[in-house]
């Protein structure tokens, strides 16, 4: 059996990403195990989720951005992270920043996932800015962050049609399904070893079969999934 990596989620909402986490975790798709989970909300409906599965959660409000309270949140989470021997932090809804200590202990180990393809259409409404600015092609992106919001090297992208009607009410679901198949493939190809940063490129080592993949629905996967 595989060695399995500790992981610690971040969340902020409902948490369908961290759901979508543990059952990966627990069908074997992924080689790891939810060791820590970190909101900024004590309303968070991931916290219920949480609870049902015994992962310890924790509640650290965060602040406004680099105020005395963002950087204690920012080192109590490095705390939590360590004493949990978290390996890899997986975002999955949080909205708040990471701060530069998390950042400095875990450098190239925090994931992200962003419903929209990166670089376009940054922040917390990818789905709605997509849908408004009628472009044509949506999708979700996994990619490792630093300290630039959104910015980080692209690990894996789905994209999604955007059709004629679309608002963030109709498009959002289809994006959030396949944020649900490439946030697991991600994830695993870090406990695999395989994933290398090259500067704003990151190579999956081998590589997947082929580029992309193109599923029903006209969704692309690149790379493809391994599943």
């Amino acid at each position: 059996m595989a060695n399995r990596i500790r992981l610690g989620v971040f969340a902020s909402g409902g948490g369908t990403n961290f759901q979508s986490i543990i059952d990966a975790c627990e069908a074997g798709r992924i080689d790891a195990t939810v060791a820590a989970f970190i909101t900024n909300r004590k309303s968070a409906g991931a916290l219920e989720r949480a609870a049902r599965l015994g992962i310890e959660a924790h509640i650290v409000p965060v602040g406004k951005d680099l105020s005395e309270e963002f950087h204690a949140a920012d080192a109590r989470h490095v705390e939590i992270l360590q004493e949990a021997g978290v390996e890899l932090i997986c975002l999955a809804g949080y909205m708040r920043r990471i701060g530069p200590e998390v950042l400095r202990a875990y450098e190239h180990r925090v994931l992200n996932i962003h419903p929209a393809l990166l670089p376009s259409f940054k922040g917390a409404h990818g789905q709605r800015d997509a849908a408004e600015y009628g472009v044509r092609i949506s999708g979700a992106t996994v990619h490792f962050a630093d300290a630039d919001f959104d910015r980080g090297p692209i690990i894996v992208q789905a994209a999604v049609p955007v059709l004629p009607d679309d608002t963030e009410e109709t498009l959002g679901p289809r994006i959030l399904e396949q944020e649900h198949r490439i946030y697991p493939q991600a994830i695993q190809w870090y406990a695999e070893g395989r994933l290398k940063v090259e500067g704003r490129r990151v190579i999956l080592e081998p590589p997947s079969r082929g580029s992309y993949e193109q599923q029903s629905g006209g969704v692309i996967i690149s790379p493809p999934l391994e599943e």
